[in-house]
């Protein structure tokens, strides 16, 4: 049983380096051409079935990668498990536009964050997509799947089978149209390839690079938990 995971392709809030969660906006120019580009590299593969977010940026790579493959018949269904985050009062906001703690945490820290206003957390996301990954996997056929979701969505989805599953970025998202490759063998999945794209990475800079050694990455959020241990909680009349 084989799984190949994809994330979409380019959208116009990528472009704008915009934390796209619910907002449904659709491709780019850029996005179906680096889809074709994707199904283009994957002829050959025979997909039993796809499933497939339900958000448009998603179907709408899921639909190209299987029209260049020569897919076309393929049955694609959606499951709204493995949507993208939430990210509640954050949606289409940019990384500069964050206040710098919540910055701090949502890249550097994500599964200790709590709760994230009028939205969902990232170990939110990690139990929903790991619950679909995992319905997937106990069928252990003979099959291969197609599976298009999104950035976050997909590092929640991978977070186990990852080498290190305290990075959940594994220092950045997933590339657009990155594909990364689950096969499964007596019931269970093992990750064989990882953010693989088949395109010229000049097509699609990287927006959300998040490498950080991890001498800084311990100073920074040693000092971030430092300060809010000891952040003045408000004045108390005497």
């Amino acid at each position: 049983m084989k799984i190949y995971i994809i994330r979409h392709g380019e959208t116009k809030a990528n472009e704008m380096h915009c934390l796209q969660g619910v907002t449904d906006w659709p491709l780019n120019e850029n996005g179906r051409t680096l889809a074709e580009i994707t199904g283009q590299n994957m002829k050959g593969i025979h997909f039993d079935e796809c499933i497939t977010s339900p958000l448009l940026r998603a179907k709408e790579t899921a639909e190209i990668v299987l029209r260049e493959s020569g897919n076309e018949d393929t049955p694609i269904f959606c499951d709204d498990r493995i949507r993208e985050i939430n990210p509640g009062i954050w949606e289409m906001k940019r990384k500069e536009d964050m206040p710098k703690e919540v910055m701090i945490s949502y890249f550097l820290a994500p599964l200790d964050i709590k709760e994230i206003p009028e939205g969902e957390t990232p170990t939110d996301v990690c139990k929903r997509t790991q619950a679909f990954l995992s319905e997937l996997a106990a069928r252990d056929d003979d099959k291969t799947y197609l599976v298009s979701t999104h950035g976050a969505a997909l590092r929640a989805m991978l977070n186990r089978l990852y080498q290190n599953p305290s990075d959940f970025w594994q220092g950045r998202l997933p590339a657009n149209c990155a594909v990364s490759l689950v096969e499964v063998k007596d019931g269970r999945p093992v990750l064989t390839e990882k953010d693989q794209i088949f395109y010229d990475p000049s097509l699609c800079p990287d927006q959300y690079e998040v490498r950080i050694s991890p001498i800084k990455k311990f100073v920074v959020l040693s000092v971030y938990k430092f300060m809010k241990l000891f952040k003045p909680k408000g004045k108390h009349s005497s």
